[in-house]
């Protein structure tokens, strides 16, 4: 099949990114840490994060099986299921101990510990509240099996653990970190090179034996495996992934390339400069960290509950006890209104209030094709006042396509003008050509005598008649003029210009761009009537931006923003008092995604920008943008909903637990208060279930 260049047809060619070894992207104004993160280092991160939500998982199984037989074997629950014949024997308190103690032991490690680290950094949390419970219900509990008068709790503590594992599981699974950014984006780089040998043979070497000076040989849609330029060959690179750029960059002898970019139709020879920690995709992996680092966390409010139960249940436990030793009652009494304060305290209810609604919303998002990673930043998205949208790829489909078929003559209509431009095309790969081709919906003529013109375009006989598709810089070279208002305003919204002539006769202008998305308009309609600024940043020059911006009707835009300041722009926009929620796709989007409150990927878009987002939208549909917010504020709701009943019915619990009404002989045994706490957790649950957006 014939190829042929377009790279002159465009007059206004969008200003692309400054080269790596431009002074703006110098190293020393990255400030990259001290330390570079490896695949090995980004894998044990996350590992680490593996291995955690295994042990709870494994400790809640094993836990689980053995609460059956507790259950089986306490008074209690024999009792309630009338089986206190049939399984009753001797000795059973000491078996309920001894599985009761590995239970604690093992299943309640977790908590044990956390209660430590909460101590020792003098911040009571979740852990410290859960600790306490089940201390308090397993020395108690001990207690009565070896003497003391009272009921024992061992079921109670079982299924208070097996809860707590649960919730803590289902926790972690939901919250899905940003671990693997680094090693995706490392991975963009290929793993060897054809590295030139002085007699003009090549030798395939592992990436990281290239050093400046050699010369390699990229072949045909391969990556380029580090910053250079090229010494011979013409080719287009696709720097989309990297730099933002929608449109193929042509490159020829002496121009900068970036390790990492994939090379188009022809081969080329590039002299590495740059290797390892100096070359630009180590920059952005290293501002992606910093981003990631500097992010804040916001604080769990199931922990913020937790701390003010904690306090609740130590001051009215301990003020149960004092009174009623204060008033006469026998030390077991006493005791036992201040285990049954700390039982109805306990929060299983709490600790399964925000976890349950977590698992419930990321599975109504996933049915959606909303994937949710980062718990803390979708739940920060109710408050989302500002969304900026990356344009190539997120706003627009990140592929060329016919905007406007200007005629110039009126013996033909723009779709006649189209159908002869894309009869002419049909013989080329490039992206003008695809564009120009695929915008034609009804059937093509075939070409006849296809010639390229090198540089300027390519001219062919269709139906007889010759047709012609050039580019400015033909006409020019010709002296045709073109006065139309109509082309000159295209012009001026950055868009490529190509022109049509039919026997010599100048008859038509097509303008092509990338293709907004269809969704993109309705998505700024519905976030700007809920208050949302929208904004784009966009490394495309500042006239198809501000055409991007008005067809969009996009508060404000950021144009030829470079990749290594995108992030810095995030963080203005923050300065402003914005709460940020950032949409790309791109390598270059990874550093203003990480440090966005919320960062939100499109899945067509690169693995990189995938794993340092925060939710990922699987169709690559704007609109669903929307929908992440809508679901969060739902989802928020929900769990207000659950921490307000798994918390508020202690105001009613804990007076009685501590036995405010005996003189009216209303006296919330142990038992009746570990069933009221566990409805709440009933409650909790099927609440979670009716979260609906």
């Amino acid at each position: 099949m014939n190829k042929h260049s377009h790279g002159a047809h465009g007059s206004s060619p969008s200003k692309g990114p400054l080269p790596p070894s431009h002074p703006e992207r110098s190293p020393r104004h990255l400030h990259p840490p001290e330390k570079h993160t490896t695949h090995t280092e980004a894998h044990e991160h996350a590992g680490s994060h593996t291995h955690m939500v295994s042990d709870f998982r494994r400790r809640f199984w094993i836990c689980l099986v053995l609460t059956i037989p507790v259950l089986l074997f306490s008074p209690l629950i024999q009792k309630l299921l009338g089986i206190a014949d049939l399984l009753a024997f001797p000795g059973q308190k000491y078996l309920l101990f001894l599985l009761s103690s590995v239970i604690f032991f093992y299943g309640g490690y977790p908590f044990l510990r956390g209660f430590f680290e909460e101590i020792q950094k003098l911040r009571p949390g979740m852990m410290t509240l859960i600790a306490l419970a089940i201390t308090v219900a397993y020395g108690y509990s001990s207690a009565v099996v070896f003497g003391l008068p009272g009921k024992m709790f061992f079921w109670e503590l079982a299924t208070l653990i097996d809860i707590m594992l649960l919730g803590h599981w289902l926790e972690m699974k939901s919250v899905l970190g940003a671990s693997r950014a680094l090693e995706e984006l490392a991975s963009l780089m290929p793993s060897s090179a054809h590295r030139l040998r002085p007699d003009g043979t090549t030798e395939e070497v592992p990436l990281e034996t290239l050093r400046p000076g050699d010369r390699v040989l990229v072949k045909p849609g391969e990556k380029i495996p580090a910053d250079g330029v090229v010494i011979s060959g013409e080719s287009a690179v696709n720097e989309a992934m990297l730099t933002g750029e929608s449109k193929p960059v042509p490159k020829k002898a002496g121009d900068e390339v970036i390790g990492g970019s994939v090379n188009g139709e022809g081969s080329l020879v590039v002299e590495i400069k740059r290797t390892g920690e100096e070359s630009f995709l180590s920059q952005v992996i290293n501002l992606v960290r910093e981003a990631q680092e500097s992010k804040s966390r916001t604080q769990d409010l199931a922990n913020r509950a937790a701390l003010w139960l904690t306090l609740i249940a130590l001051s009215a436990g301990s003020l149960t006890f004092v009174v009623w030793l204060f008033l006469g009652k026998e030390l077991a009494f006493a005791l036992e209104r201040t285990v049954t304060v700390m039982v109805i305290t306990c929060p299983h209810a709490l600790g399964l209030a925000v976890p349950l609604v977590v698992a419930v919303s990321t599975g109504l998002a996933a049915k959606r094709g909303l994937l949710i990673r980062n718990r803390a930043a979708f739940e920060k998205a109710r408050l989302v006042n500002a969304v900026i949208f990356d344009k190539t790829g997120t706003l627009t489909k990140g592929e060329f396509g016919v905007t406007d078929v200007v005629p110039l003559e009126k013996d033909l209509s723009p779709e006649e003008i189209l159908r002869l431009a894309a009869s002419v095309e049909t013989n080329s790969e490039h992206p003008i050509a695809r564009g120009i081709v695929s915008s034609v919906k009804g059937e093509i003529p075939p070409v006849e005598d296809f010639q390229a013109i090198p540089g300027k375009g390519a001219t062919g006989r269709v139906e007889g008649r010759k047709v012609m598709v050039v580019s400015p810089g033909y006409l020019r070279e010709k002296n045709l003029e073109v006065s139309d208002e109509r082309v000159a305003r295209l012009l001026a919204q950055g868009k490529t210009v190509v022109f049509v002539l039919v026997d010599g006769k100048l008859k038509g202008a097509i303008a092509l761009a990338d293709i907004l998305r269809e969704e993109s308009r309705e998505a700024i309609v519905r976030l700007k009537a809920r208050g949302v600024k929208c904004l784009m940043l966009t490394g495309d020059n500042r006239q198809v931006a501000q055409w991007v911006a008005e067809e969009l009707g996009l508060d404000d835009f950021l144009a030829e923003v470079l990749p290594h300041e995108k992030a810095q722009k995030v963080k203005e926009i923050q300065a402003r008092g914005l709460i940020v929620a950032m949409t790309g796709d791109g390598v270059n989007d990874a550093p203003a995604l990480a440090q966005a409150d919320v960062g939100i990927a499109i899945g067509a878009g690169t693995d990189v920008a995938v794993e340092t987002a925060d939710v990922i939208l699987v169709r690559s549909n704007p609109l669903d943008v929307v929908a992440i917010l809508e679901l969060s504020r739902a989802t928020y709701r929900k769990m207000i909903q659950n921490l307000a009943w798994a918390t508020g019915y202690n105001a009613f619990a804990i007076p009685l637990a501590a036995g405010v009404l005996y003189k009216y002989g209303l006296l919330l045994s142990p038992a009746i208060g570990a069933l009221f706490m566990s409805l709440s957790t009933v409650i909790v649950a099927i609440n979670a279930k009716l979260l609906k957006v």
